[in-house]
C-alpha cells in the first residue's frame, strides 16, 4: 500500500506540481526499499504451541502470495536442539530433530518476535530439551 501511495504521489508531482524535480523520485524508491526489507524480513507471523505431547510450529506471511506458509507438528522427544541467528533485524530459529535418516534442522523467521516473547519461545524450548535429557538418563 505504501508504494502504491508512493507511485501516486510521483505521478500527482510529475504531472501537475513539479515541486520538487529529482527528488520525486524519491516517492518511489524510499517505498521499494521499505518494501525490500518487508520481503526479506521473512514471514511475519510465528506460532508456537508446546501443550500436549508434541511440537507445533506455524510461520507464515501476511501477504500469502509472498511466501508459502510453514507448518510442522512432531513429538516433543524428538526434538534434540536449537539455535537462534540473530543478525541487525533478522532473526531466525534453527530447531533440530531426531528423524528417520538422522537428524533433519528446521528453519523459521522469527523477526517479528518481541523480546518477551523470544524469550519465552526460548525458555520453552530449554524445558522441552531438558525433560528429554532427564528421561534419556532415566532410562
Amino acid at each position: 500500500m505504501l508504494l502504491v501511495i508512493g507511485v501516486l504521489a510521483f505521478l500527482v508531482e510529475e504531472m501537475r506540481f513539479q515541486i520538487f524535480g529529482a527528488e520525486a523520485y524519491l516517492f518511489i524508491l524510499i517505498p521499494m526499499i521499505l518494501c525490500t526489507i518487508f520481503y526479506l524480513n521473512g514471514r511475519q507471523i510465528f506460532e508456537y504451541d508446546s501443550d500436549g505431547e508434541a511440537l507445533h510450529f506455524r510461520n507464515r506471511s501476511i501477504l500469502s502470495f509472498v511466501s508459502k506458509p510453514l507448518s510442522d507438528e512432531f513429538p516433543k522427544y524428538k526434538l534434540v536442539g536449537y539455535e537462534t541467528f540473530t543478525f541487525l533485524f533478522f532473526k531466525r530459529l534453527y530447531v533440530t530433530i531426531n528423524s528417520k535418516s538422522g537428524s533433519t534442522i528446521l528453519k523459521y523467521e522469527i523477526s517479528y518476535l518481541s523480546g518477551k516473547e523470544f524469550n519465552d519461545l526460548k525458555f520453552s524450548l530449554n524445558k522441552v530439551i531438558k525433560n528429554n535429557k532427564e528421561k534419556v538418563n532415566n532410562e
